[in-house]
């Protein structure tokens, strides 16, 4: 099928995005708030824990922002980790445990108090010419791995039965870091009702695709990408491929495409659920299932 096809039910794919979709992303968490301090606040912890059962990733996310109140952002300035450990003493998502999500807000509030914002602080380890955010996300991850926890782990350095660098891996270990490519969509590409538009200095183009098992799937069968693990080469080649329908914005596919899997309920096994998708006129898989 020619490109001109593709991109048209690309196109219609992206315009059919809706409320119903969003409310069952961990990005609707900040659109519950109206300042752009607070929504970037929400975007670092809900891409954080954006792993797992998606019920349980929104639930989770519940009771954390129910403890942080009307304000993130003022929480996240006036965090106190001691009180923290206390406070979020039971918490635990997977891998995941309180110490680890006070590190996080530990994290959120030096950065902050460096560079006044998390975009600020980003920007100090970005370059404008790069072709894409590889290099710049990985010193960003290096530098908040390197703040000092003291305060949460009682020692210089994180200890190794820590999850905490679970939330921040790099681009340099083969990681296709989903998550955190899924916050820089969230807080570079334009508000449109569902990404936010809050960051400047990183250009849409730089982007990269967050790859999750939806992406994998959906983005093999699209024939976007020949490799078989979800690392960063497989997020490189997905991004590229995506490049041909949109250079300067390829990511703004991501949201639609994952929602196939996430809320449709594509899982390329049922052809009930094929005979409605909305891409089965340029999917492979299609023919295969209702075959």
């Amino acid at each position: 099928m020619a490109n001109l096809d593709i991109k048209t039910i690309l196109n219609r794919l992206y315009a059919a995005r809706s409320a119903i979709h969003l409310a069952n992303d961990p990005l609707t968490f900040c659109h519950r708030y109206d300042d752009p301090a607070d929504r970037e606040v929400v975007a670092v912890i809900a891409s954080a824990f954006a792993y797992g059962n998606v019920k349980i990733i929104l639930r989770n996310l519940e009771a954390i922002f129910a403890e942080m109140g009307p304000s993130p952002r003022r929480f996240a300035e006036r965090f106190d980790p001691k009180n923290g450990l206390h406070t979020f003493d039971g918490f635990k998502h997977r891998f995941n445990d309180g110490r680890d999500l006070v590190a996080l807000l530990l994290a959120i509030r030096l950065m902050i108090e460096h560079s006044g914002s998390v975009n600020d602080f980003f920007l100090n380890f970005h370059e404008a010419q790069a072709e894409n955010v590889t290099l710049s996300l990985g010193k960003y991850v290096a530098a908040v791995l390197s703040l000092d926890y003291q305060q949460v782990f009682g020692q210089s350095g994180i200890p190794d039965d820590s999850y905490f660098p679970f939330l921040f891996p790099s681009p340099a270990s083969g990681s296709a870091c989903k998550r955190l490519c899924m916050f820089l969509r969230w807080v570079v590409r334009p508000d449109d009702g569902i990404d936010l538009g809050l960051w400047h200095g990183i250009g849409t183009s730089q982007l990269v695709i967050p790859v999750d098992t939806h992406i994998q799937r959906i983005c093999g069968y699209l024939g976007f990408t020949g490799r078989k693990s979800a690392d960063w080469r497989m997020a490189l080649e997905i991004t590229s491929s995506l490049r041909a329908f949109d250079p300067h914005d390829p990511v703004k596919y991501d949201f639609s495409l994952a929602h196939l899997g996430i809320t449709a309920g594509c899982d390329g096994a049922d052809p009930n659920i094929c005979l409605t998708c909305q891409i089965r006129g340029i999917c492979p898989q299609f023919g295969d299932i209702t075959a």
